[in-house]
């Protein structure tokens, strides 16, 4: 009680007290920060000199002065000590003992603490879900059924264990939550190493998935207006590049809400046409019925090392649809936490129901999308197959939905892939001058941001079909660094069970991602004679 009780001067940002869960205090208000609190008077002897006697404080006319503490060891059953121990527990039940960064309370992600369960969902199920989904086929041309089944499920039990492991670790120190990705690996690995290996990944992670945010959302845009307009349509269409632009200008409006709590609802938006057009791909597909002279078996290489390097770029098509671990810390951080209602209880509920839903969409893409297109579906996906195969057989109602549906999920996922981003910016403003952003300088970070995505997104708009190397790059920060973390953290018995699991799953995680990074690399030089900068299509 001694150490702990002056922690609260040091306090800012603290969780909102529910209502109807502040226990009752037996002191008078005037005691609560009484200075003499502080210094445990109740353990206190008294003084030599005067006796010993306990001085009562004089009582005035029409005015009640407080009662000095006693300065004598007080009973366990006294009412004094009662107060005390009454408000310990109020301020262990309303998180006031864990110590937060006061700038916490001025940034996108951390501004707001009434998260819940709920939220949890929407924004796992957000990033977890999406135009990520659609490429999944293309991952079984090289693998095959049986071998295509086996991988997807092996990455989707992993990435589960990792993600059950973050969500343990955000508050693994006492008295300290780990409110983003990047301050849990450097508390793990230090600060510089920490910053080395985690830094660029989720920042391109973020930033990347932006992008390709763009080019799909951009290019579904111009496929809407074309499915509307029809094959008469007299109007003069946009470029893509002017698709881009329309697309990227929707977002910095919709980006303009303040932090991450602000955008459930649109998380909830983006989780729910994730689902009905993940689920229409792959009915129509499925109900059309599979290609003449399709084929499932797999793609015939020219070398043994293409070969390889295929199946390695397969792997990481895999790794890159369970993205979204570098959101996962910052989604907790947005709920309050105390000791009695931890923040990893609610997290983990909205994720286990998010995951789930999130199963459903991805094996009966992967599984009808191959089953429908074999080796013969597009490089960019069962979304490209249905345009290329069924224009004409299906109706445009459906086709125009669908493709609307895309543009609205790829508007939702941006803002909460982008968020981080904000956040990173913001952090150098606050720190610097020591005071909130201003909304015009925040509007201002969050444009220039979706400037330079669009920028990025001209230069490259192949950056979409690199899912293997993007995947590759970001791996680690699903697989492998989240069991490092929690070896060195909770320190398991060395040799038990965690131990080898931990760091063997972190050690092939790394060595994975090194092989799936070559893979993809050499998938594009392979292609390269097709990437054109600076024209997209």
């Amino acid at each position: 009680m001694d150490e702990e009780i002056p922690e609260l001067r040091e306090l800012r940002s603290i969780p909102v007290t529910p209502r109807g869960l502040t226990p009752a205090i037996s002191a008078p208000p005037s005691q609560l920060h009484s200075p003499s609190l502080t210094r445990s008077p109740l353990l206190t002897p008294t003084g030599g000199g005067g006796g010993g006697g306990i001085k009562t404080p004089a009582r005035t006319s029409g005015a009640r002065t407080p009662l000095r503490t006693p300065r004598f060891m007080t009973p366990l059953a006294s009412p004094m000590r009662r107060a005390v121990v009454s408000m310990r527990g109020y301020l262990e039940d309303v998180g006031h003992l864990t110590r937060l960064d006061p700038q916490d309370q001025w940034l996108p992600i951390t501004e707001s603490r009434n998260g819940n369960a709920y939220y949890s969902a929407f924004h796992t199920l957000s990033s977890g879900v999406g135009f990520q989904a659609l490429v999944l086929p293309v991952a079984f041309t090289f693998l095959g059924w049986t071998w295509g089944i086996i991988c997807l499920t092996i990455a989707f039990i992993w990435q589960m264990y990792t993600l059950w492991i973050l969500i343990q670790l955000h508050e693994s120190v006492p008295g300290t939550r780990y409110c983003r990705y990047l301050q849990l690996t450097m508390a793990t690995f230090g600060e510089k190493l920490g910053k080395a290996v985690a830094l660029f990944p989720t920042m391109y992670l973020s930033a990347g998935t932006c992008t390709a945010l763009i080019i799909v959302g951009g290019g579904s845009l111009k496929l809407f207006f074309e499915i509307v307009c029809g094959p008469n349509c007299g109007s003069k269409p946009l470029t893509a590049i002017e698709w881009y632009l329309v697309f990227v200008c929707l977002a910095v409006v919709m980006a303009q809400l303040p932090n991450l709590n602000s955008i459930a609802g649109i998380s909830l938006i983006g989780a729910v046409t994730a689902v009905i057009y993940c689920t229409m791909i792959w009915t129509i597909s499925v109900a059309k019925g599979r290609l003449p002279g399709v084929s499932y078996e797999p793609v015939k290489a020219k070398s043994d090392i293409a070969r390889v390097l295929g199946v390695l770029n397969a792997l990481g098509i895999i790794a890159f649809a369970f993205r979204g671990h570098n959101l996962v810390l910052e989604i907790q951080a947005t709920m309050p936490s105390t000791l009695k209602h931890p923040s990893h209880v609610p997290m983990w509920r909205g994720v286990k129901v998010a995951y789930l839903i999130i199963a459903l969409c991805l094996y009966p893409i992967a599984l009808g999308g191959y089953w429908a297109y074999g080796n013969m579906i597009p490089p960019n996906g069962v979304l490209t197959a249905l345009y290329a195969f069924h224009t004409k057989d299906t109706a445009r109602s459906l086709l125009g939905l669908t493709t609307l549906l895309v543009v609205i999920n790829c508007l939702s996922c941006f803002q909460i892939y982008a968020m981080p981003v904000f956040d990173d910016m913001e952090s150098g403003y606050t720190s610097k001058h020591n005071k909130p952003c201003p909304r015009w300088l925040r509007s201002g970070f969050r444009a220039f941001f979706g400037g330079v995505a669009f920028l990025i997104a001209v230069a490259f708009p192949f950056l979409s079909s690199m899912a293997g190397l993007i995947g590759g790059i970001a791996l680690p920060v699903t697989l492998a660094y989240p069991c490092f973390m929690w070896a060195l953290i909770k320190k398991p018995e060395r040799y038990s069970a965690m131990w080898y699991i931990n760091w063997g799953l972190g050690c092939l995680g790394v060595l994975l991602s090194i092989l799936l990074v070559a893979g993809g690399i050499w998938s594009l030089i392979d292609t390269g004679l097709k990437l054109h900068f600076f024209k997209p299509n």
